[in-house]
């Protein structure tokens, strides 16, 4: 039995336990969870030097999601410095017409990108300039789900927002992550209910997918899987207490 088809045969019985865990995130009260006659709300970060891939496969994910789902899916591009245009890794320049809001957002995603170059924008520079962790720090609330993938999530690490809490990152950067606190978890993807992290580049499709399959149910995830003609690979690491 292949993949696809296994995925489809378990459909009934995963999708009442993944919308039950959806329900009991870790830190966000369900009297406060998204209305159901409303979008959710995605706002993918970005700032100079981040990786084109890492903020591109998330934004499609979950822009073409509400194709797949009853629930509409609103997705934007939000830089802390407000509407303007960013400078990606590989020169790519992206018009970003949304400033910081995170009270208005139900997923946050965190991209990386320049964790390698020390002296080059990416996440050195923006940890060395501070705004972005402090950003990151005071977003938490109730509701909202922060997540990163690749070395993105060493921004996550600058706020305190992995210290104690099981979390992943790009392989280079494990290590790092590990000093500064973060409970490592050899995992593709790192659920731990208002944190989710994912590993390095095209990891960005797995942790889109899995919080796909986790807001809107397993035939949207599958729906995006066959669309994108790409199976979500490796192990979702998840908080089983807390499900």
């Amino acid at each position: 039995m292949n993949r696809r088809t296994l995925l489809h045969a378990t459909t009934a019985l995963g999708a009442a336990t993944l919308t039950a865990g959806a329900a009991t995130r870790a830190g966000a009260a369900a009297s406060e969870a998204p209305g159901r006659n409303r979008p959710v709300r995605v706002h993918v970060v970005v700032f100079d030097g981040v990786e084109e891939l890492d903020f591109s496969a998330p934004y499609e994910v979950f822009s073409a999601s509400g194709h797949f789902a009853d629930r509409e899916v609103e997705t934007r591009y939000v830089a802390i410095d407000g509407p303007r245009t960013v400078e990606a890794a590989y020169g790519t320049r992206l018009r970003v017409d949304h400033g910081w809001a995170p009270e208005e957002a139900d997923l946050l995603v965190v991209p990386g990108g320049g964790y390698a170059r020390r002296d080059d924008p990416g996440v050195w520079a923006e940890i060395r300039r501070g705004a972005l962790p402090r950003a990151l720090a005071a977003a938490t609330r109730p509701g909202l789900t922060v997540s990163a993938l690749c070395t993105g999530v060493m921004l996550l690490s600058a706020a305190g927002l992995t210290s104690g809490r099981p979390c992943t990152t790009h392989h280079r950067a494990r290590a790092d992550l590990e000093r500064q606190g973060g409970v490592l978890k050899n995992a593709r993807v790192v659920d731990d209910g208002d944190l989710v992290t994912a590993g390095g580049v095209t990891s960005g499709l797995d942790l889109a997918l899995w919080l796909v399959r986790r807001e809107l149910g397993a035939d949207a995830a599958l729906g995006l899987e066959e669309m994108l003609e790409y199976e979500a690979r490796g192990t979702v690491w998840t908080a089983r207490s807390s499900r």
